[in-house]
């Protein structure tokens, strides 16, 4: 397999809006493992998903892809459109614009429309009609000459990703890493699942094609994990018991895919750094997860890069999730002013910095 060799250094694990944190101990049989051994270890632990009818994905999402939490918007990745959710759901499109229908992101001809992934809302989003025909079943993948452009960029054309070069869709930026992570999910949870599907070139029965891996690798890396994933994941979770590992924990994906990375020396050893809440008044909670045992400095700077406050100094603390509060003061104990500053944490092997807002009382 050919691999290409990125190191996460930074991505999100938590959100201030999502309603609910990964349950205590859902991991823990993946601890220490890497390649396919923790492929199957992550497998195991989503496998038997709470199975839901087609029908019920229009309800769904009210939940899952709810644009702006009013329950009113859907969240199309594929157009520019504010569509009511109900309202405008389902029927034929002459053209984008009119209406939005359930989209399977791994098309259900590549695995013979079966149960239960043809109703997995790990891959099945909202998006537009007229622009969901367009995509048709071809792959995802970087297009040079197009044929067709979407109100929001999405393009339709000849792939020009390294490895294949037939017709492909082409998800815009701040949305290819949520695609990316869900094709892991479905190489994941579908693995040895796989009998009697038809594949595509992208995919051999669940399995990824390498040319596939690298790309969406690259997608992974360049567009992290965001706070419309963190909130999804939880929403699904609440339907079908199971999650995506690789919103919950990004560095699954170089611990799969690229196992080589954390044994000749340039493992990442930090994967998130994230504020809680954010923006925030008086003080905010700053999470972060180790892989591996680390010592670890965090400071506060200002948008200057002036320090303002050191919350750890040089503290060997273990691997896993934790959270430091910041109380919104200096280092002499005065409160900072409203503005922009900077959580810097440092380890033996890595650093990573997360943007925060203080508005004030």
């Amino acid at each position: 397999m050919t691999i290409r060799k990125n190191t996460l250094l930074i991505t999100l694990l938590f959100s201030a809006v999502s309603s609910a944190q990964i349950p205590s101990g859902y991991y823990d049989s993946a601890q220490g493992l890497s390649g396919e051994t923790l492929q199957w270890a992550l497998h195991n632990i989503i496998d038997n998903h709470t199975v839901k009818s087609y029908d019920y994905l229009w309800t769904a999402f009210f939940t899952t892809d709810d644009k702006y939490g009013n329950q009113y918007y859907v969240w199309d990745m594929y157009s520019n459109y504010n569509y009511r959710l109900g309202d405008d759901q389902g029927g034929s499109a002459s053209g984008e614009g009119e209406g939005y229908n359930r989209e399977h992101s791994w098309p259900k001809s590549w695995f013979n429309d079966h149960s239960p992934m043809n109703t997995d809302l790990f891959h099945i989003v909202p998006t537009d009609i007229y622009v969901n025909n367009r995509r048709s079943n071809y792959p995802y993948a970087e297009v040079g000459s197009t044929t067709w452009v979407s109100q929001n960029g999405s393009r339709v054309g000849y792939s020009v990703t390294p490895g294949y070069s037939g017709m492909a869709f082409e998800p815009i930026d701040i949305y290819k890493g949520d695609f990316a992570r869900n094709y892991f999910y479905m190489a994941t949870r579908y693995k040895g699942e796989d009998a009697g599907w038809t594949g595509s070139a992208m995919a051999d029965g669940a399995d990824l094609e390498d040319w596939a891996v690298d790309m969406l690798m690259e997608w992974h890396q360049n567009d992290p994990v965001s706070d419309k994933e963190l909130d999804r994941n939880n929403a699904v979770y609440a339907i079908q018991h199971n999650r995506n590992p690789f919103i919950d924990h990004p560095e699954y994906v170089q611990y799969i895919y690229d196992p080589s990375g954390i044994n000749n020396g340039t493992e990442p050893g930090l994967f998130f750094l994230n504020i809680s809440p954010n923006p925030f008044t008086s003080s905010a909670v700053i999470n972060y997860s180790l892989p591996f045992d680390e010592t670890v400095s965090l400071n506060i700077y200002d948008i200057s890069g002036r320090l303002v406050s050191t919350l750890q100094d040089g503290v060997h603390i273990a691997s896993g999730d934790h959270q430091t509060v910041w109380s919104g003061a200096r280092q002499g104990g005065a409160p900072v002013s409203p503005g922009i500053y900077f959580a810097v944490l440092n380890t033996s092997s890595s650093s990573a910095a997360s943007r925060m807002v203080c508005t004030g009382q």
